[in-house]
């Protein structure tokens, strides 16, 4: 186990030559370590300051400070050959003739193993954890062809679900190039036979119009549920802001807020306070809390082409936006929203691309949910040796392989 480094001056590069420095952004809870998202840090300063800190492919990285329980392993086949840990977190590298390491990174992942973590974190002040908390912290640990065996089947979900993942950023994207070319660039089929026309709100296709948000969308806000009741289980999923940018929700309560407050998968949601997030729920039904929107098509464009028309505006919003404390969106920003809505046959023809995008991306997240469920549930019972690998028969392709 590694102390935290001291501060240090980061930068982005894409120039491997230079040490990628984990934070806590390429830690995301719900998948495995991120590194699409990478400042760099320079070999002289690694050289000089840093060299006692730094983490190798096979290493955990766990946050020590701050948000508690995340954890990461450092995939053995990343180009890169070596990383800085940041200040908030600490690396564990693994025995390799006591221990596999993926098998520590999933007991660690466990719901108990990581309550123990968090349980021994002190909370005066930033929640934070020391290098105590390791030194103590004891595994019951099976034999090593036991926890390969284990390793092996729960990475096989996070193969299926990391492939899935990679599938839903590529149609994001082709969405993305087309609703640009046509809606933002208006080099649309046919486009050289239409002439652009002045307009209060900027040049148009003539034969288009700018259309409020709220003429295309049922716009709805979030109930006022009762934090105090707000629960790990109970009869009504809760949609909070902080669930907006991972598209899943453990929150329960037992108020019925009633279908007006209903979100359903492939409905957007924006959070309203902080940064304004959006996405697309996949994650079944749940209820909208306060300070959180949900928008829906009401039929002229099809839901993934509002979504697409409305990241620009959110994204400005976002940049313009600034509050004594924390941002906030309000409905009046919304109104401001107009959205360039084509003839009748081009809207036709976009929806003709985009409604097979988006049904197979909602597809993708409902199996990707699947497979999440099913290896959460198996986690800690396959970590504690309640269940062997062999009493297992999985159906994979059932779950969405």
């Amino acid at each position: 186990v590694k102390p935290a480094p001291r501060r240090f001056t980061t930068f982005r590069c894409l120039d491997t030559s230079h040490v990628p420095v984990l934070r806590g952004s390429n830690l995301p809870f719900d998948r495995r370590i991120d590194l699409t998202d990478l400042v760099f840090v320079s070999t002289d300063k690694v050289e000089q300051d840093l060299f006692g800190n730094l983490a190798h492919p096979g290493d955990i990285i766990v946050t020590q400070r701050g948000t508690l329980g995340q954890i990461g392993l450092i995939p053995k086949d990343s180009i890169f050959e070596r990383f800085v840990v940041s200040q908030s977190q600490m690396k564990l590298t693994v025995d390799s003739t006591k221990a596999d390491a993926r098998f520590i990174y999933y007991y660690l992942k466990s719901p108990a193993a990581t309550k123990r973590i968090i349980d021994r974190g002190s909370s005066s002040g930033v929640p934070h954890i020391n290098l105590e908390t390791f030194r103590n912290f004891e595994i019951e640990l099976p034999d090593l062809d036991f926890q390969l065996s284990v390793a092996d089947t729960l990475t096989l979900f996070d193969d299926l679900i990391e492939n899935s993942r990679r599938r839903i950023e590529i149609l994001e994207e082709m969405a993305r190039l087309l609703y640009r070319e046509w809606f933002v660039h208006f080099r649309f089929p046919g486009h050289e036979d239409v002439e652009l026309i002045d307009s209060d709100l900027g040049p148009i296709p003539k034969g288009w119009a700018w259309r409020n948000l709220f003429d295309l969308a049922e716009v709805g806000f979030g109930f006022s549920f009762k934090s105090k009741r707000f629960a790990e289980s109970g009869s009504f999923r809760v949609i909070r802001i902080r669930d907006v940018p991972k598209n899943t929700t453990s929150t329960y309560t037992d108020e019925d807020a009633g279908e007006r407050y209903e979100v359903h998968d492939g409905d957007t949601l924006i959070g309203m306070d902080g940064d304004f997030h959006m996405c697309r729920w996949a994650d079944g039904l749940a209820h909208l809390n306060q300070r959180v929107a949900r928008l829906r098509t009401k039929g002229q464009l099809s839901q993934l082409h509002l979504h697409l028309a409305l990241e620009q505006p959110i994204r400005r919003f976002n940049e313009t936006i600034i509050g004594t404390t924390v941002a906030h969106l309000g409905k009046r920003h919304l109104e401001e929203i107009y959205i360039a809505e084509p003839p009748p046959l081009l809207l036709t023809a976009a929806t003709k691309h985009f409604q097979p995008i988006f049904e197979l991306e909602l597809n993708l997240r409902k199996q990707n949910r699947a497979l999440r469920e099913a290896r959460d549930l198996l986690l800690p019972r396959l970590v504690s040796g309640e269940l062997d690998v062999s009493e297992l028969d999985i159906e994979l392709e059932a779950l969405g392989a």
